[in-house]
Protein backbone atom coordinates (compact mmCIF):
# COMPACT_ATOMS: atom_id res chain seq x y z
CA UNK A 1 0.00 0.00 0.00
CA UNK A 2 1.50 3.35 -0.97
CA UNK A 3 1.83 6.08 1.68
CA UNK A 4 1.70 9.45 1.14
CA UNK A 5 4.60 11.42 2.66
CA UNK A 6 3.78 14.92 4.07
CA UNK A 7 6.16 17.69 4.76
CA UNK A 8 5.76 20.83 6.49
CA UNK A 9 7.62 23.72 5.96
CA UNK A 10 7.86 26.80 9.05
CA UNK A 11 6.06 29.59 7.35
CA UNK A 12 8.63 32.57 6.14
CA UNK A 13 8.38 36.11 8.22
CA UNK A 14 6.65 37.44 5.30
CA UNK A 15 4.39 34.69 5.19
CA UNK A 16 3.68 35.18 8.94
CA UNK A 17 3.23 39.20 8.87
CA UNK A 18 0.92 39.15 5.86
CA UNK A 19 -1.49 36.41 7.50
CA UNK A 20 -1.21 38.79 10.80
CA UNK A 21 -2.16 41.82 8.86
CA UNK A 22 -5.14 39.72 7.38
CA UNK A 23 -6.31 38.81 10.88
CA UNK A 24 -6.14 42.19 11.95
CA UNK A 25 -7.29 43.86 9.17
CA UNK A 26 -11.08 42.36 9.67
CA UNK A 27 -10.58 43.05 13.84
CA UNK A 28 -9.64 46.94 13.29
CA UNK A 29 -12.02 49.80 14.05
CA UNK A 30 -11.36 52.55 12.32
CA UNK A 31 -11.76 56.32 13.71
CA UNK A 32 -12.47 59.48 11.59
CA UNK A 33 -9.95 62.21 12.09
CA UNK A 34 -12.53 64.50 14.30
CA UNK A 35 -12.71 61.89 16.84
CA UNK A 36 -9.21 61.01 16.85
CA UNK A 37 -8.06 64.30 17.28
CA UNK A 38 -10.42 64.92 20.35
CA UNK A 39 -9.06 61.94 21.98
CA UNK A 40 -5.62 63.29 21.16
CA UNK A 41 -6.53 66.79 22.91
CA UNK A 42 -8.46 65.33 25.67
CA UNK A 43 -5.22 62.57 26.52
CA UNK A 44 -2.86 65.84 26.20
CA UNK A 45 -4.70 68.09 28.84
CA UNK A 46 -5.44 65.13 31.19
CA UNK A 47 -2.11 64.98 31.82
CA UNK A 48 -0.60 68.17 31.40
CA UNK A 49 -1.82 68.55 34.73
CA UNK A 50 0.83 66.57 35.82
CA UNK A 51 3.67 66.69 33.43
CA UNK A 52 3.80 70.69 33.39
CA UNK A 53 4.32 71.24 37.16
CA UNK A 54 6.87 68.79 36.93
CA UNK A 55 8.94 70.54 33.98
CA UNK A 56 8.29 73.70 35.84
CA UNK A 57 9.66 72.74 39.17
CA UNK A 58 12.49 70.56 36.77
CA UNK A 59 13.29 73.78 35.03
CA UNK A 60 14.09 75.57 38.37
CA UNK A 61 16.06 72.91 39.81
CA UNK A 62 13.06 72.60 42.80
CA UNK A 63 12.72 69.19 44.10
CA UNK A 64 9.43 67.51 45.02
CA UNK A 65 10.01 64.28 47.35
CA UNK A 66 6.42 62.85 46.59
CA UNK A 67 5.01 64.90 42.90
CA UNK A 68 8.56 64.07 41.12
CA UNK A 69 8.20 60.35 42.27
CA UNK A 70 6.40 58.85 38.60
CA UNK A 71 9.11 61.26 36.75
CA UNK A 72 12.11 60.33 38.03
CA UNK A 73 11.76 56.76 39.48
CA UNK A 74 9.96 55.05 36.02
CA UNK A 75 11.19 55.39 33.38
CA UNK A 76 8.90 57.16 30.95
CA UNK A 77 9.52 60.74 30.08
CA UNK A 78 6.62 63.61 30.24
CA UNK A 79 7.15 63.74 26.64
CA UNK A 80 5.87 60.49 25.77
CA UNK A 81 3.45 60.75 28.49
CA UNK A 82 1.65 63.62 26.50
CA UNK A 83 1.99 61.56 23.11
CA UNK A 84 -1.29 60.13 22.48
CA UNK A 85 -1.31 56.51 21.05
CA UNK A 86 -5.14 54.83 19.86
CA UNK A 87 -3.64 51.75 21.13
CA UNK A 88 -4.47 47.91 19.78
CA UNK A 89 -7.32 47.24 17.34
CA UNK A 90 -7.72 51.07 15.83
CA UNK A 91 -7.03 52.74 12.48
CA UNK A 92 -6.48 56.64 12.47
CA UNK A 93 -8.29 58.24 9.42
CA UNK A 94 -7.60 61.47 7.61
CA UNK A 95 -4.95 63.58 6.34
CA UNK A 96 -3.31 64.01 9.73
CA UNK A 97 -2.21 60.60 10.20
CA UNK A 98 0.55 60.94 8.65
CA UNK A 99 1.64 62.93 11.60
CA UNK A 100 2.66 59.34 13.00
CA UNK A 101 4.57 58.38 10.27
CA UNK A 102 7.81 59.35 12.07
CA UNK A 103 6.46 57.41 15.50
CA UNK A 104 8.06 54.55 16.61
CA UNK A 105 5.53 51.37 15.82
CA UNK A 106 3.24 52.61 13.14
CA UNK A 107 2.21 51.55 9.78
CA UNK A 108 1.03 54.74 8.34
CA UNK A 109 -0.45 54.17 4.72
CA UNK A 110 -1.94 56.98 2.69
CA UNK A 111 -4.34 58.76 4.98
CA UNK A 112 -4.02 55.88 7.57
CA UNK A 113 -2.52 55.09 10.54
CA UNK A 114 -2.30 51.90 12.69
CA UNK A 115 -0.10 50.38 15.88
CA UNK A 116 2.03 47.97 13.37
CA UNK A 117 1.75 43.94 15.14
CA UNK A 118 4.25 42.74 13.27
CA UNK A 119 6.97 42.68 16.13
CA UNK A 120 10.34 41.23 17.01
CA UNK A 121 10.06 37.75 18.94
CA UNK A 122 11.95 39.74 21.70
CA UNK A 123 9.46 41.87 22.19
CA UNK A 124 6.75 39.43 22.10
CA UNK A 125 9.09 37.59 25.29
CA UNK A 126 8.81 40.91 26.58
CA UNK A 127 4.95 40.80 26.33
CA UNK A 128 4.86 37.30 27.35
CA UNK A 129 6.98 37.75 30.50
CA UNK A 130 4.53 40.87 31.62
CA UNK A 131 1.73 38.79 30.96
CA UNK A 132 2.80 36.39 33.28
CA UNK A 133 3.52 38.64 35.46
CA UNK A 134 0.31 40.26 35.83
CA UNK A 135 -1.64 37.66 35.47
CA UNK A 136 0.15 35.57 38.22
CA UNK A 137 -0.72 38.83 40.35
CA UNK A 138 -3.84 38.75 39.71
CA UNK A 139 -4.37 34.91 40.60
CA UNK A 140 -3.65 35.92 44.73
CA UNK A 141 -5.66 37.25 47.14
CA UNK A 142 -4.75 40.82 48.15
CA UNK A 143 -2.10 41.00 50.93
CA UNK A 144 -3.13 43.95 52.96
CA UNK A 145 -2.22 45.35 56.35
CA UNK A 146 1.22 46.04 55.75
CA UNK A 147 0.73 49.39 56.82
CA UNK A 148 3.82 50.96 54.14
CA UNK A 149 6.52 49.95 56.60
CA UNK A 150 8.27 49.64 53.59
CA UNK A 151 9.39 53.66 53.72
CA UNK A 152 10.39 52.66 57.73
CA UNK A 153 12.23 49.71 57.03
CA UNK A 154 14.13 52.52 54.39
CA UNK A 155 15.35 54.47 56.75
CA UNK A 156 15.73 51.72 60.00
CA UNK A 157 18.96 52.27 61.85
CA UNK A 158 20.10 54.83 59.38
CA UNK A 159 22.13 57.83 60.18
CA UNK A 160 19.84 61.10 59.92
CA UNK A 161 22.28 62.70 56.83
CA UNK A 162 21.59 59.38 54.79
CA UNK A 163 18.07 59.10 54.62
CA UNK A 164 16.42 59.05 51.22
CA UNK A 165 14.95 62.76 52.26
CA UNK A 166 17.64 64.27 54.24
CA UNK A 167 15.70 67.42 53.83
CA UNK A 168 12.88 66.07 55.77
CA UNK A 169 12.82 65.44 59.14
CA UNK A 170 11.42 62.00 60.95
CA UNK A 171 8.09 62.48 62.18
CA UNK A 172 9.27 60.14 65.45
CA UNK A 173 12.67 60.74 64.99
CA UNK A 174 15.01 57.92 64.74
CA UNK A 175 15.11 56.05 68.27
CA UNK A 176 10.87 56.37 67.89
CA UNK A 177 11.15 55.39 64.01
CA UNK A 178 13.45 52.50 64.99
CA UNK A 179 11.03 51.59 67.48
CA UNK A 180 8.07 51.71 65.20
CA UNK A 181 9.86 48.92 62.73
CA UNK A 182 11.23 46.59 65.41
CA UNK A 183 7.79 46.61 67.28
CA UNK A 184 5.48 45.51 64.24
CA UNK A 185 5.67 42.45 61.30
CA UNK A 186 7.57 43.23 57.92
CA UNK A 187 5.91 41.43 55.71
CA UNK A 188 7.01 43.41 52.45
CA UNK A 189 6.38 41.56 49.02
CA UNK A 190 7.79 43.69 46.56
CA UNK A 191 11.34 43.64 45.42
CA UNK A 192 12.05 46.84 44.56
CA UNK A 193 10.33 48.13 47.53
CA UNK A 194 12.83 45.51 49.41
CA UNK A 195 15.91 46.00 47.61
CA UNK A 196 15.64 49.84 49.11
CA UNK A 197 15.53 48.37 52.96
CA UNK A 198 18.50 48.86 55.08
CA UNK A 199 21.10 45.51 55.24
CA UNK A 200 19.36 45.52 59.40
CA UNK A 201 16.22 45.35 58.35
CA UNK A 202 16.10 43.38 55.47
CA UNK A 203 16.61 40.15 58.30
CA UNK A 204 13.38 41.45 59.61
CA UNK A 205 11.20 40.95 56.47
CA UNK A 206 9.07 37.73 56.78
CA UNK A 207 9.92 36.71 52.81
CA UNK A 208 13.48 38.06 50.69
CA UNK A 209 11.36 38.66 47.28
CA UNK A 210 14.54 39.15 44.58
CA UNK A 211 13.63 39.62 40.88
CA UNK A 212 14.29 35.86 40.44
CA UNK A 213 10.69 35.33 42.30
CA UNK A 214 8.92 38.99 41.49
CA UNK A 215 6.55 36.70 39.59
CA UNK A 216 5.71 34.21 42.90
CA UNK A 217 5.58 37.32 45.11
CA UNK A 218 3.38 40.03 43.55
CA UNK A 219 0.15 40.48 44.78
CA UNK A 220 -2.25 42.95 44.26
CA UNK A 221 -2.42 44.40 47.59
CA UNK A 222 0.50 45.92 47.00
CA UNK A 223 0.86 49.79 46.79
CA UNK A 224 4.21 49.51 45.23
CA UNK A 225 2.85 46.74 42.63
CA UNK A 226 -0.06 48.94 42.21
CA UNK A 227 2.32 51.52 41.09
CA UNK A 228 3.89 49.88 38.78
CA UNK A 229 0.79 48.94 36.96
CA UNK A 230 2.12 52.39 35.38
CA UNK A 231 5.23 50.92 34.43
CA UNK A 232 3.40 48.04 32.57
CA UNK A 233 1.06 50.25 30.79
CA UNK A 234 3.88 52.26 29.28
CA UNK A 235 6.31 49.41 28.32
CA UNK A 236 3.14 47.81 26.56
CA UNK A 237 2.72 50.87 24.35
CA UNK A 238 2.01 51.89 21.67
CA UNK A 239 0.00 48.72 21.87
CA UNK A 240 -2.01 50.39 25.23
CA UNK A 241 -4.24 53.29 24.36
CA UNK A 242 -2.86 56.55 26.24
CA UNK A 243 -6.19 56.02 27.94
CA UNK A 244 -5.23 53.37 29.87
CA UNK A 245 -1.74 54.44 30.46
CA UNK A 246 -3.16 57.36 32.08
CA UNK A 247 -5.75 55.87 33.84
CA UNK A 248 -2.57 54.06 35.64
CA UNK A 249 -0.94 57.45 35.58
CA UNK A 250 -3.45 58.54 38.06
CA UNK A 251 -3.58 55.45 40.03
CA UNK A 252 -0.26 55.51 40.92
CA UNK A 253 -0.42 59.45 41.69
CA UNK A 254 -2.91 58.67 44.39
CA UNK A 255 -0.81 55.57 45.58
CA UNK A 256 2.44 57.99 46.11
CA UNK A 257 0.32 60.27 47.93
CA UNK A 258 -0.45 57.67 50.32
CA UNK A 259 2.78 55.79 50.52
CA UNK A 260 4.28 58.70 51.18
CA UNK A 261 1.24 60.56 53.85
CA UNK A 262 2.38 57.03 55.85
CA UNK A 263 5.94 57.14 55.96
CA UNK A 264 8.18 58.53 58.53
CA UNK A 265 8.91 61.48 57.17
CA UNK A 266 7.31 64.82 58.54
CA UNK A 267 5.97 66.27 55.26
CA UNK A 268 4.26 69.25 57.18
CA UNK A 269 6.03 71.54 55.05
CA UNK A 270 4.48 70.83 52.07
CA UNK A 271 1.22 71.01 53.57
CA UNK A 272 0.76 67.22 53.71
CA UNK A 273 -0.88 65.60 56.33
CA UNK A 274 0.55 61.97 57.55
CA UNK A 275 -1.32 59.07 57.91
CA UNK A 276 0.04 57.65 61.41
CA UNK A 277 0.30 54.14 60.61
CA UNK A 278 1.90 53.57 64.34
CA UNK A 279 -1.79 54.36 65.53
CA UNK A 280 -4.77 52.66 65.41
CA UNK A 281 -6.72 55.08 63.90
CA UNK A 282 -3.95 55.74 61.11
CA UNK A 283 -3.70 51.59 60.33
CA UNK A 284 -7.46 52.09 59.84
CA UNK A 285 -7.45 54.67 57.45
CA UNK A 286 -4.47 53.11 55.56
CA UNK A 287 -6.43 49.71 55.16
CA UNK A 288 -9.22 51.27 53.76
CA UNK A 289 -7.33 53.35 51.19
CA UNK A 290 -5.13 49.88 50.49
CA UNK A 291 -8.07 48.02 49.88
CA UNK A 292 -9.77 50.74 47.24
CA UNK A 293 -6.77 50.53 45.70
CA UNK A 294 -5.74 47.26 45.32
CA UNK A 295 -9.72 47.06 43.85
CA UNK A 296 -8.95 49.54 41.51
CA UNK A 297 -5.86 48.54 40.45
CA UNK A 298 -7.24 44.84 40.04
CA UNK A 299 -9.59 46.68 37.07
CA UNK A 300 -6.59 48.02 35.52
CA UNK A 301 -4.54 44.77 35.84
CA UNK A 302 -6.89 42.91 33.83
CA UNK A 303 -7.59 45.82 31.11
CA UNK A 304 -3.28 45.38 30.59
CA UNK A 305 -3.61 41.58 30.72
CA UNK A 306 -6.27 42.16 27.46
CA UNK A 307 -3.64 44.17 25.69
CA UNK A 308 -1.51 41.53 25.67
CA UNK A 309 -3.84 38.53 25.03
CA UNK A 310 -4.50 41.25 22.05
CA UNK A 311 -1.12 40.73 20.95
CA UNK A 312 -0.42 37.39 21.42
CA UNK A 313 -3.67 36.86 18.73
CA UNK A 314 -1.89 38.43 15.98
CA UNK A 315 1.01 35.94 16.23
Amino acid sequence: MNRAIFTTQKPTRAATVARTSRIYDEAVQRLDETAWQARRSAHEARVDRYVQPYLYRRGRAIAHPIDDFLFTYYSYRPAALRRWHPGIGLELAGSAARDFESVRGYVVTGDSARVDVAVEPSRRRQLASIRRLLSASAERPAHLGCFGLHEWAMVYREPADSVRHPAYPLRLGSAGTDQVVESHRLTCTHFDAFRFFTEPARGLNVVQPTRATEAAFEQPGCLHATMDLYRWAYTLAPFTASELVADCFELAYEVRQLDMRASPYDFSGLGVEPVRIETAEGKAAYLSAQQGFAERGSQLRSRLVDVCVAVEATS
